[in-house]
């Protein structure tokens, strides 16, 4: 199930200045243990431990093909690949790595059955049960 808050949009001058919209939130994130051991409980023969190596393993073969500018496919997951960030240069003659290039980002896009339009056809939404919106105000599902 997702959860969600609502906040509001603060920013004076934007266009969607005081509408309110829903945030994603989340109570608790699995590191790659932790999911190891949830991947063990479903009836397979490996241990915890066995997929915990595998995941660490794939994590590292992962980085290493984007670092040497492949992108990875995780069907069904996700393809991941590596962006760049950077200023932009007068001209061709003038544009240097080292001055132009700002960062490296990772980039995820979903796939398959992690698609956009199938994660929100399987997505349960709700709302979070009790939170505070602004000073003194509380919304309850």
């Amino acid at each position: 199930m997702i959860r969600y808050k609502l906040y509001q949009n603060k920013i004076e001058g934007s266009t969607a200045y005081n509408l309110w919209y829903a945030r994603a939130v989340c109570d608790e994130t699995y590191d790659t243990e932790a999911l190891a051991k949830h991947m063990s409980s479903h009836n397979t023969p490996y241990s915890a431990g066995v997929i915990h190596g595998v995941l660490k393993d794939m994590i590292a073969c992962i980085k290493e093909l984007l670092l040497d500018g492949k992108n990875v496919k995780l069907d069904d997951l996700a393809i991941f690949s590596v962006g760049i960030k950077s200023k932009g240069a007068t001209a061709v003659a003038d544009f240097n790595v080292a001055e132009n290039v700002t960062g490296l980002k990772l980039r995820a896009r979903a796939t398959g059955n992690l698609s956009t339009s199938t994660l929100r056809q399987d997505a349960v939404i709700k709302q979070l049960t009790k939170y505070s919106v602004s000073e003194g105000e509380t919304v309850q599902e």
